[in-house]
């Protein structure tokens, strides 16, 4: 049976980083980032910033359910999938769960401190725009996260503050007895 990652966390909690890393101890791995899948939309794409619409919902649940469907074909095939997904504990469970019933699911949640998070979406290169508008979202998911991380039965917390992304992909596989 093949694995599938489900990594979620706020904006800069390093899913993309470390789903790479993790990638790299398994024969074949395929990483499926949500925001990049979205990004595919050439004409109309609904930002969640700075308003969150109803088209922005609608283009999340389709990136979503695209994401599953080449998450299971990629699996059957042997794959090793990580999903990084800024998605909240409760709509992981409820979207991804049932539809990956037959795969084995690792769920990660990324929880750094909300100053190292702040932090690292100020420094990241790798977006085309100002991730300073980034930041009223980074605060008001982490405080979500928080709450949820709290009480999330199944899921690995990881508070990556302090670790490099080799460390974090340690963690996870050792948590896991990967």
């Amino acid at each position: 049976m093949s694995k599938i990652f489900i990594l979620t966390g706020v904006p800069g909690s390093g899913k993309s980083s470390v789903a790479c890393a993790l990638l790299q101890h398994f024969p074949t791995g395929l990483h499926l980032p949500v925001d990049e899948l979205r990004a595919f939309v050439v004409s109309g794409i609904a930002h969640p910033i700075p308003e969150w619409t109803d088209e922005t919902s609608r283009q999340f649940r389709l990136a979503r359910q695209a994401t599953l469907q080449t998450a299971r074909l990629y699996a059957r095939e042997g794959f090793t999938v990580a999903i990084d997904d800024v998605i909240s504990l409760q709509e992981a469970q409820s979207l991804y769960e049932p539809r990956l019933a037959r795969e084995e699911v690792y769920k990660i949640l990324l929880q750094p401190d909300l100053e190292t998070a702040l932090e690292r979406n100020r420094s990241r290169q790798n977006k085309n725009f100002d991730t300073e508008v980034l930041a009223e979202t980074i605060r008001r998911t982490h405080q979500s996260f928080a709450e949820e991380g709290d009480f999330a039965p199944g899921w690995l917390v990881i508070d990556t503050s302090q670790l490099s992304v080799e460390q974090t992909v340690s963690r996870i596989l050792e948590s896991f007895g990967l």
